[in-house]
């Protein structure tokens, strides 16, 4: 069976599934996850896992991400982006009023280990039942604020026209961070109204954009092997023939290698485990059988 990591750059339209079932035909197994969603409307970067790779996609999803991204402030939605219906319009006068040193402020205030209430219309689950169903179904959904990062938050341009204020964003954050939750506050704190009409995430950790392929250039000639992945994110362990066989047996291994909470255990050219190293001595976390 294939294994490794896929990196594939999702256009504006299919959702996260759609992308992850056409991987499973192209590359002619089910065993296909991925590491974070994208919704439909945004494009980007979307990291599967094939086969025991899989496994790797845990220690991806908490990555931190970047996105560069259109808020568009004038107008709110019901889902905080322009998939959604419009509940509220700002008046023309209020939009001539907001100088971009009231949105350079407010961008300020949200930059920065904030609390931040994700939007309604999302996948975290409310008593059992995703979000997102409840709000479809007429609920008043009002999810707890929970604490994330925003570490960049920068304006690259700001176009005003009568009815709109459109500003081009680029926003680095800890996962779990809301994009469209950003353009909701700022919009709330000019008192506009605001969403998102445009994201794209354009790096997950060390993995980048740049490197992915698109839709139709899935293949098994594209995949990244989780041994080059698993190095960019623990310390490496190299490992003998007899302790390969211990490793993959969960037995704990002696080693020289200094205390690390992960380390990636590496035979030859295969990832086999994802290992913790204290007092010298390794226990797998993580073990990945030979396909």
């Amino acid at each position: 069976m294939i294994s490794g990591i896929l990196l594939v750059d999702k256009p504006t339209g299919p959702s996260s599934h759609g992308v992850v079932s056409a991987a499973r035909k192209a590359l002619g197994t089910r065993k296909i996850g991925h590491a974070g969603t994208l919704d439909p409307m945004a494009m980007g970067l979307l990291v599967l896992g094939v086969g025991t790779s899989t496994r790797l996609l845990t220690y991806l999803v908490g990555a931190d991400k970047t996105y560069t991204a259109t808020i568009r402030l004038g107008s709110a939605t019901v889902t905080d982006d322009a998939e959604g219906d419009v509940i509220f319009t700002a008046d023309n006068a209020v939009l001539d009023a907001i100088t971009d040193a009231d949105l350079q402020r407010e961008i300020a205030a949200l930059t920065g280990v904030i609390e931040q209430r994700p939007s309604a219309v999302s996948a975290i689950k409310v008593d059992g039942q995703r979000a997102y169903n409840l709000v479809r179904a007429g609920d008043d959904v009002v999810l707890d604020a929970r604490t994330v990062t925003v570490s960049r938050f920068e304006s690259h341009n700001i176009r005003r026209t009568t009815h709109a204020i459109d500003v081009d964003v680029t926003v680095d954050c800890s996962s779990g961070t809301y994009i469209r939750a950003l353009a909701r506050d700022i919009g709330a704190a000019l008192d506009c109204g605001g969403h998102l009409t445009a994201l794209r995430r354009t790096r997950v950790g060390a993995l980048s954009v740049e490197d992915a392929c698109s839709v139709d250039e899935i293949s098994a000639e594209q995949l990244i092997p989780a041994t080059r992945i698993a190095s960019n994110l623990f310390p490496v362990l190299a490992v003998t023939d007899s302790e390969a066989v211990d490793i993959g047996h969960g037995k704990r291994v002696a080693t020289t290698t200094p205390d690390a909470p992960l380390v990636g255990v590496v035979h030859g050219d295969r990832l086999i485990a994802i290992a913790t190293v204290s007092k010298g001595v390794a226990r797998v976390v993580t073990g990945f059988p030979h396909d």
